[in-house]
């Protein structure tokens, strides 16, 4: 009796539904961790200072902050990756086929930031959140998406991920340009350096991973040094990175060897080490204050307006048409899953605030805003393609 549901289930199971899966119950061992007895250790364990050295060099950082840094680069090197192959040969290769993501992702950030910005417009603080809303989180968005199975078309698969990628780009020219520190020109220097060698390596056709990965290791303490964000050493490297060469696609196998790595360790640990927060003495006039209200409704309302009221005006000036096999209520369905912003929007929070409350805050409001998208996304993905 029993064959059935577990064949059905090892057939949902797929890969981008365990990783959905894991990045959840990460989420939700940190909420259980600062909730109870265990959170001293929770904190100790993400503030604990850690060292590493060469000779009279090195960098000491918090747990948090090499995972924040660090590991998040790979991520952001992934996610390169994956665009570069995408606007190269994919589905952002030609102008017709990338007109309504770009469109849509571009309105998809513009919308939630400005819901943010209005709800926060009086605080000169708070405002520096404006960007949190506006990311789409694509393993936990894909995630859901796969637990629907065969019954959801290529063409809604094809057009989420190519929302959330341009996303993920669009989170990157913001980081790079909102959220840097006081600049040195000395480690700017050295970066440009590192970068003007991974030019040479790939105008070279180089095609072993080794050189490019350990020039990236180089420049991202130069760009940690510098004052920009870390993590936008991952995204030189994955420009760099040849996608065609001979005897097979570098660019290719470094995508494949990363994915798992990233999607089933550094995404859930990046997930347990900033989606605590304390729930204690919660009520209603901390989810309606101005930071998670913001958040929340950046992320449920802003995006689902943004996304399917860029993809209606472009049909309408026909412009652009619906991909193949989709219909307006499918496609609504997965404007509600782009408002599953957890990573990112997480990420964005821990560069836009200091103050432990206002971080607080940000955790509360993304996990609502995502939380509500999530379900909403998959009601009305499931009830749209029920046939």
């Amino acid at each position: 009796m029993l064959v059935r549901p577990l064949q059905a289930l090892r057939e949902a199971l797929t890969p981008e539904a365990a990783a959905g899966i894991l990045l959840l119950v990460a989420a939700v061992l940190a909420l259980i961790a600062d909730n109870t007895a265990l959170s001293p250790w929770y904190d100790w364990l993400f503030d604990l200072p850690v060292s590493v050295r060469i000779g009279d060099i090195g960098l000491t950082k918090p747990v948090v902050l090499w995972i924040n840094d660090g590991l998040m680069a790979v991520f952001f090197l992934l996610v390169t990756l994956a665009l570069k192959r995408e606007m190269v040969e994919g589905q952002l290769a030609s102008r017709a086929q990338a007109v309504l993501p770009v469109a849509a992702a571009l309105s998809g950030m513009i919308v939630p930031a400005l819901i943010y910005a209005a709800l926060n417009r009086t605080d000169p603080v708070a405002i520096h959140g404006w960007a949190i809303p506006a990311a789409t989180d694509i393993a936990f968005a894909l995630g859901i998406l796969s637990f629907l199975g065969p019954r959801v078309p290529p063409g809604i698969r094809i057009f989420l991920t190519a929302v959330a990628v341009l996303d993920d780009l669009g989170a990157i020219v913001v980081i790079a340009i909102f959220y840097t520190d006081d600049l040195s020109a000395a480690a700017l220097g050295l970066a440009a350096v590192a970068i003007a060698a991974l030019v040479a390596l790939n105008r070279a056709g180089v095609a072993r991973k080794a050189p490019y990965l350990l020039i990236g290791i180089v420049l991202w303490v130069c760009v940690l040094k510098s004052g920009v964000h870390a993590t936008l050493a991952g995204v030189a490297v994955g420009f760099a990175i040849p996608l065609r060469a001979r005897g097979g696609s570098p660019l290719r196998e470094l995508e494949r060897e990363l994915h798992p790595w990233v999607e089933f360790a550094i995404v859930p640990l990046f997930a347990f080490a900033n989606a605590g927060v304390s729930l204690a003495g919660l009520g209603l006039g901390e989810l309606l204050a101005p930071i998670p209200l913001g958040i929340a409704a950046g992320l449920f309302i802003g995006k689902q307006l943004g996304i399917f009221g860029a993809v209606v005006a472009l049909a309408r000036l026909r412009l652009a048409a619906l991909p193949a096999g989709v219909t307006w209520p499918m496609l609504y369905g997965t404007a509600l899953l782009c408002g599953i912003g957890f990573t990112m929007s997480l990420f964005i929070g821990s560069l836009a605030f200091e103050d432990p409350h206002h971080v607080a805050d940000v955790r509360l409001g993304v996990i609502a805003g995502s939380l509500l998208s999530a379900i909403f996304g998959y009601v009305v993905l499931r009830r749209s393609t029920r046939r």
